[in-house]
Order: C-alpha cells, then sequence, then structure tokens
C-alpha cells in the first residue's frame, strides 16, 4: 500500500477556479467510507462549513450505514449506481456548497497518487476522472494503437 503512515490526502482547487469535472481529488487509506470520511470532512470544514450530505459510488465502497455521525452531528451518506465510481460530493448543510472530488484508488502508487492530486487541483483542470486516472506514460501508445497501429511485441 502506501509508504508513507500520513493521513489521507486531499487537493483542491483555488476558490474562483474553472469548474470542471472535479474540484480537487482524495487519496483514502482504504475503501471503508465510514471510517475515511471523518478525516475528509474535517479537511473540507474550512470550504465547506458543516457537512449534510455525501454522495457516492455504491459499487466502489463497502457498505456504510446511511449515516455517520461526525462530531456529534449527523452525515447523510447516499450511495448512487449512477454515480462515477471515481467520485465523491461532499454537500454542505446549506445545500449550496459542494465539493466533487476524484478518489484515487487506495492501491495506487504513492507517485502516481501525487501527480493525479496535484493535476486534479490545478485551477484550469477540466479532465474527466478517467482521463486524470489514465496512466499518461502509456496513453499515447495504447491511443496509436487502438486506431490501427501496432507495436510489434517481442
Amino acid at each position: 500500500m502506501r509508504s508513507t503512515p500520513q493521513a489521507s490526502q486531499v487537493a483542491l482547487k483555488p476558490p474562483g477556479s474553472v469548474a470542471g469535472f472535479v474540484d480537487g481529488a482524495w487519496w483514502p487509506r482504504s475503501l471503508d467510507l465510514a471510517a475515511e470520511l471523518p478525516s475528509l470532512l474535517a479537511a473540507l470544514a474550512d470550504r465547506l462549513g458543516r457537512t449534510g450530505r455525501v454522495t457516492f459510488n455504491l459499487t466502489a465502497w463497502k457498505p456504510p450505514a446511511r449515516r455517520l455521525s461526525v462530531d456529534g452531528k449527523d452525515v447523510r451518506l447516499e450511495g448512487f449506481r449512477t454515480q462515477h465510481a471515481n467520485t465523491l460530493t461532499v454537500i454542505g448543510t446549506d445545500r449550496r456548497t459542494r465539493v466533487t472530488l476524484l478518489v484515487i484508488p487506495p492501491a495506487t502508487d504513492p507517485a502516481r497518487a501525487y501527480q493525479v492530486l496535484e493535476a486534479a487541483a490545478e485551477r484550469d483542470n477540466v479532465e474527466s476522472p478517467d482521463a486524470l486516472l489514465r496512466d499518461r506514460a502509456g496513453s499515447a501508445t495504447q491511443r496509436w494503437e487502438t486506431e490501427g497501429g501496432r507495436l510489434q511485441r517481442v
């Protein structure tokens, strides 16, 4: 897993950034949403205030309870099959403030995870979750091969 003992990592676009697919990225330590959320919500408190609701993809996480108590306040957890598997949306209690985050799989290589965190938090980034997670080193070759080119494998 990770070579660093640090908590989950979060990177957000600066306020006033270009809208895109995501407002930043989150690299949780595990797929246990209930265990991971308290530190994420604490990291987002300055941006969102108190959290009222979190939406996520049902198949991407271990099934959590419908509510989670964080600092004595209930947060509704709502899973959807239609939400992108690598995103999570945190909504403030005022229902107007929200942050949609790219979720980097916990087992991701640390160097790669930090690249994705940085890219997702760039002010003008409008890439999709799939594009942000794609390994850019192999993408040109993969594109070329899917367009009819073939590399000779030895």
